[in-house]
């Protein structure tokens, strides 16, 4: 442990963050993963709904720094692929 103060306060800070950082990156997942349990049921209006949250949290996410914007065009490009098999 620390014994500088501002040290001390960082710690924290950093510590706020990263468990924001972890929720939020589970959310992430959880819209990545509502997509492709529309597109395996074949419900082509809930698929583009969650479509369209997924890329705003993938968007939302670059911004903020949590992922790299390659992972961002990467999984953008997999989810419009996996839609686009419905029509």
């Amino acid at each position: 442990m620390a014994n500088i103060k501002q040290q001390i306060k960082r710690i924290r800070t950093n510590e706020k963050a990263r468990q924001l950082n972890v929720s939020f990156k589970s959310s992430l997942k959880t819209a990545i993963k509502a997509v492709y349990a529309a597109v395996e049921a074949k419900d082509m209006e809930k698929a583009n709904q969650s479509l369209s949250f997924a890329y705003k949290k993938l968007d939302k996410a670059q911004a903020k720094g949590i992922v790299h914007k390659n992972f961002v065009a990467r999984h953008k490009a997999e989810l419009a692929k996996a839609v686009n098999t419905l029509k």
